[in-house]
């Protein structure tokens, strides 16, 4: 039997919910999508699976969210409670953008593209886990091809809700990819070493050897990238690109990553190559914020707004 819970959920100002929800428009119905104002997503509380539906009945100055707690089972007040901390977490709803707007006004180019796309907040992974499992599928391959691979992962390795006859899957457990064969993720499309490295994280997480929720705690930032560059298979790059979606980290800087150069390029370089060395040179003039302005950067290129 489905049971359904609502609740509001307020964040800091300004926030656009439609804007920031705008990256998963083409995301798969039955994990995670935006369309039409509605955000939907399966989430985990306590080992409990439930489909958040969240839309905005507020404005940008004034937000507001409404959202729609649907289970199998009838949620207690503390699973209640542990979804709107969810929500608030997926959408970093209690950060205040108004100290990187404050800090970003000398860089005219970063400064007409924040008056354009005012409110808009980057969203992070429930758990650290899944973005540093997707990191790992996306190394050194297309992001539209890595996107294929994630959502085939999901659906084959996930655990399902069924809500009245519809199913949907919530990312898989460290346990369960733990226990996953090589053949299994060959057969899904992986690479014979990213299941090797998969395995192996998905292992040291449910035996309790890494803790990714307690890392993203940690004050410093090359303490993080210190400890996950320890684990074979993950580098700077899939490190620093783990930060920034799975631990709300807006200082990591994914220098390495090739479309990111060339979205910095196109804005600040004229579109001339380059280098990881180059990108990061010119990130240091964003101070604690690079990472926020990656995102910014990456928006503003997938909607077309000029430099």
């Amino acid at each position: 039997m489905t049971t359904t819970e609502n609740f509001f959920v307020t964040a800091l100002p300004p926030f656009d919910f439609d804007l920031s929800s705008l990256i998963f428009s083409n995301g798969d119905e039955q994990i995670r999508r935006y369309q039409k104002g509605n955000f939907w997503q399966v989430i985990r509380i306590d080992n409990k699976l439930s489909l958040v539906s969240v839309k905005s009945v507020g404005t940008v100055e004034k937000p507001k969210l409404f959202a729609e707690l649907k289970t199998d089972c009838k949620p207690t007040g503390k699973d209640k409670e542990n979804a709107l901390k969810a929500v608030s977490y997926l959408f970093n709803l209690d950060f205040d953008l108004a100290g990187f707007y404050e800090e970003i006004e000398n860089d005219l180019t970063m400064a007409r593209l924040t008056n354009k796309l005012v409110g808009l907040k980057n969203p992070t992974t429930q758990f650290a886990f899944e973005a540093l499992i997707d990191s790992i599928v996306e190394q050194q391959i297309s992001l539209k091809v890595a996107q294929s691979l994630e959502r085939k992962i999901i659906k084959k390795l996930g655990d399902t809700l069924d809500l009245e006859g519809k199913i949907y899957y919530a990312y898989p457990t460290p346990r369960a990819l733990s226990t996953v064969s090589f053949q299994e993720f060959r057969n899904l499309g992986l690479s014979e070493r990213k299941a090797e490295y998969i395995r192996n994280i998905a292992s040291l997480v449910s035996e309790g050897k890494l803790d990714l929720e307690m890392l993203k705690c940690s004050r410093s930032s090359d303490e993080i990238i210190e400890e996950l560059d320890k684990i074979r298979g993950v580098g700077v790059w899939t490190a620093e690109l783990t930060m920034l979606r799975g631990m709300a980290r807006l200082e990591a800087f994914p220098a390495d990553d090739l479309g990111l150069r060339r979205t910095i390029s196109n804005y600040y370089c004229n579109g001339r190559p380059l280098t990881s060395a180059n990108a990061r040179d010119i990130a240091e003039n964003w101070g604690k914020w690079k990472g926020l302005v990656a995102y910014y950067l990456i928006v503003a290129e997938i909607l077309g707004i000029e430099k």
